[in-house]
């Protein structure tokens, strides 16, 4: 039996090939997908055996769609929650121990209560005990340096780390556009 419409989302490639997005991987419903088609936004690089069918049409559900006009990648990445626990690639800075981003939360290497502003090279990501110990101290008079400082990470590096948390679901024909540990035929 064929799998349902709504578990058949397309993965969205830049005009270069490249995913617009790892983390979140960039991928849209069925509906956008195939409303970008008939609009030749994009094209269809592989497809699903689903199809889908009107009273005049019948086609094959994209799995792969790649933009006709490239978008660039934003120059800096903007200054989010996420981000910063994704360049910090879910470990807390402190301990060095990886955690799911709903258990992490953010510390400020100089508090705010010293003067400490929040941006990428003051802000870094801890788990919930590390942050209560340091407490509102300087991470040295805590005695807890951090495993790195912070820093502002280009897009690209957000993308690489990215590339280390694949999603839970990875369709064989996206395989070729990933890299995610994905084994390689010997030329």
């Amino acid at each position: 039996m064929a799998p349902p419409p709504d578990s058949c989302p397309a993965l969205v490639l830049n005009a270069d090939f490249r995913p617009l997005s790892y983390f979140p991987l960039s991928l849209w419903s069925w509906q956008d997908a195939v409303k970008a088609v008939f609009l030749d936004r994009v094209s269809v690089v592989s497809e699903y055996e689903r199809t889908i069918r009107s009273p005049s049409l019948e086609i094959r559900l994209p799995s792969v769609i790649a933009l006709k006009e490239y978008i660039p990648a934003a120059r800096r990445p903007a200054f989010t929650r996420f981000n910063v626990f994704l360049r910090d690639k879910f470990t807390c800075q402190y301990c060095g121990d990886g955690f799911a981003a709903h258990d992490l939360t953010f510390d400020h290497l100089v508090p705010k209560s010293l003067g400490g502003r929040t941006t990428w090279r003051n802000v870094l990501a801890a788990c919930s005990p590390c942050n209560l110990r340091k407490g509102s101290r300087l991470a040295h008079h805590a005695g807890m340096l951090p495993v790195r400082l912070p820093d502002e990470p280009t897009t690209g590096e957000l993308q690489e780390n990215g590339r280390a948390f694949p999603p839970n679901y990875l369709h064989q024909s996206w395989r070729d556009f990933l890299y995610w540990d994905s084994e390689l035929d010997p030329a």
